[in-house]
């Protein structure tokens, strides 16, 4: 073991040397820390009344985007917006406006999520009623119209339906719907009732017969009739209350 011990203490010594070695090549390569905010979640510009559209290569246009206010964040490249309205538009088919107290767009503005009092309006067509949508929570893809939440939803359409549901996918691409659970619909069938003219009652209490009309008259004034005394008759009683 004695003669061992010079041998060891030089390698512990390099192994030692080479850690300082790499520690330092690491400090220098990772730089100062930087103090310019951006490694903070801070706003670095905002913008009041905000509005962005989309149009096609016609130039029609495919949605609006709008908000009080823009927040924009360098640490993540992501966007806050303040009372959100996104309006999707479709040639010949009714718009559908999206309405919440915050929404949040990515860096590559492929995703828009919608947060507090969420409501989805679709314009009615086509004989159907307008339609609202009420939920807490909704995440949109606007390229692929795409829309899901997992919170609890509630539809209304003119004149009366009313449907509770858990959870919702609307793909428009692939023409699905898709409440996932505790789905519970009220539907009532539209009225199709028609104005009819009053008519007077069919009873028989009503009805005159002219003949029995006439009868009871003529036997009402047969029953007035009261014939007058002549003269003569009048004169033959003055007398015989003379005598």
């Amino acid at each position: 073991m004695k003669g061992r011990s010079p041998i060891i203490f030089p390698l512990i010594v390099l192994g030692v040397l080479a850690l300082i070695t790499f520690w330092i090549d690491s400090t220098v390569k990772l730089g100062p820390p930087k103090i310019d905010g951006s490694n903070r979640h801070d706003v670095d510009y905002f913008v009041e009344n905000f509005v962005t559209t989309k149009t096609d290569l016609n130039g029609n246009l495919r949605n609006m985007l709008a908000a009080t206010e823009m927040r924009h964040y360098p640490d993540n490249d992501t966007t806050e917006l303040v009372r959100p309205r996104y309006t999707q538009y479709g040639e010949n088919k009714p718009y559908t406006q999206i309405e919440a107290q915050k929404g949040f767009v990515s860096a590559n503005g492929e995703e828009i999520e919608f947060k507090g009092n969420v409501i989805i309006v679709r314009q009615a067509f086509e004989g159907r009623g307008e339609m609202h949508l009420k939920t807490d929570y909704l995440k949109v893809l606007p390229k692929t119209e795409y829309a899901s939440t997992e919170s609890e939803v509630l539809i209304t359409q003119d004149p009366k339906t009313v449907i509770h549901g858990t959870g919702m996918i609307y793909d428009k691409n692939a023409k699905d719907f898709t409440l996932q659970k505790r789905v519970r619909v009220h539907y009532e069938k539209p009225s199709t009732k028609s104005a009819k003219p009053l008519l007077p009652k069919d009873s028989t209490s009503d009805k005159v017969n002219p003949t029995e009309t006439t009868n009871r008259t003529a036997q009402n004034n047969k029953a007035n009739d009261v014939k007058q005394p002549s003269d003569k008759s009048r004169k033959s009683n003055r007398e015989h209350k003379k005598n």
